[in-house]
This record gives C-alpha cells, structure tokens and sequence, in this order.
C-alpha cells in the first residue's frame, strides 16, 4: 500500500474518521473525502502524506477544524473545504503550504476570519471564499498574494469594503463580487489591477459609485 498514489473514499457518508495510519501512504498523491457527511476530523498523521497535491473535503459536513499538521503538506496545491458547514477555524499552519495554488472555502459559514498566514501563500492562484455569511471586511495581508489571479466573493452578503491593499495584486485576472448586497463602494486602488480581465459586480444592490480609476484597467474585456 506504500506506493498507492489516489484514494477516492467520496461519498461514504457514515465515515467518522480516518486511522492514523494513513500517514503511512507517503505515496499518497490525491485523497478525496467528499461528501463524508459524518467525518468529524483529521487524524495529526494526515501532515505525513509528504507527496499528497490534493486534498478534497468538500461537502463534509460535521467536520469543524483542520489539525496543526496540515501545514506540513509541503506538495499540496488544492485544498478543497467548500460546503464545511460547521468549520470554524484555519490554523496559522496553513501558510507553511508553500505550494498551494488554490484554495476553496465556499460555503463555510462558521468561519468569521482567516489567519493573516493566509498572506505567505506566495504560489495561491485561486481563493474562493463565496457565501460566507461572516465575512464583513477583507483582511489587509490580502494583497500579499502576489500571485493570485482569482478572488470570489460571491455571495458575501455582509461584506462592505474591499481594503486598499487589494491594488497590490499585481496578477489578478478575476474578480467575483456577485451579491455583495452590503458594499457600498470600490477601493480607488481596484485601478492599479493592471491584469484585471474581468470584474463581476451584479447585484451588488449598494453600491452607489464606481470609482473613476477603473478607466485605468486596460486589460478589462
């Protein structure tokens, strides 16, 4: 079982838990446990898994927290946590995932912040943080992604502003704020997207003005 490269455990909903001899599968490239319903956490092993690249979670319901250990997954680049209704809280260990390209947190609707080692995520393309009811004001160390070229937050029906930090991410392409029925007004700084290709802004029912620097997005289609 050493060299087993992908385990598909999706959809086996009375699962609580994984044993801790799955850190043993140091092969381990992909693991998906979604839609296990009934899988409350992760065993601390799971930060052994040195070659795992995705990790899919999605649709588990009871699950509420990652262990510290995660941050040892030093190859992962997809961590799918969409639909954790119960989750509440990331690690700071989560920046140590050097190598994560993208991250999903739709519909994670206990989570109220994120740690600010979100910002040391220098390889993160895609943060997708859509319906998350909780979330009133995007942190600042946002715009340390630098290679972020994805951000959605759709559906983020109390957030009210952007930070002005939001101008730093240089490679930025999209930009998802659908629904974000609390904002009121654009960072003047969403101007210095100079990769910016697209900008989703509908129903975005307070909104009362655009700023003028978005005649600066030269890239926009």
């Amino acid at each position: 079982m050493n060299a087993l490269q992908k385990l598909d455990l999706s959809g086996c909903s009375q699962l609580q838990e994984l044993p801790s001899s799955i850190g043993q599968l140091t092969a381990l490239e992909e693991l998906y446990l979604s839609g296990c319903s009934d899988l409350k956490k992760l065993p601390s092993s799971i930060g052994q898994l040195i070659a795992l690249q995705k990790l899919e979670l999605n649709l588990c319901y009871k699950l509420k927290e990652l262990p510290p250990s995660i941050g040892q997954l030093n190859a992962l680049q997809k961590l799918d946590l969409e639909r954790c209704s119960k989750f509440k809280e990331l690690f700071s260990s989560i920046g140590q995932l050097n190598a994560l390209q993208k991250l999903y947190l739709h519909g994670s609707l206990e989570l109220k912040e994120l740690p600010s080692s979100i910002g040391k995520l220098n390889a993160l393309q895609g943060l997708y943080l859509s319906r998350w009811s909780h979330l009133k004001e995007l942190p600042s160390f946002i715009g340390k992604l630098n290679a972020l070229q994805q951000l959605s937050l759709l559906g983020c029906s109390e957030l009210k502003k952007l930070p002005s930090s939001i101008g730093q991410l240089n490679a930025l392409e999209k930009l998802y704020l659908e629904g974000c029925y609390e904002s009121k007004a654009l960072s003047l700084s969403i101007g210095e997207l100079n990769a910016l290709q697209r900008l989703y802004l509908l129903g975005c029912s307070e909104l009362k003005e655009v700023p003028s620097s978005i005649g600066q997005l030269n890239a926009l289609q």
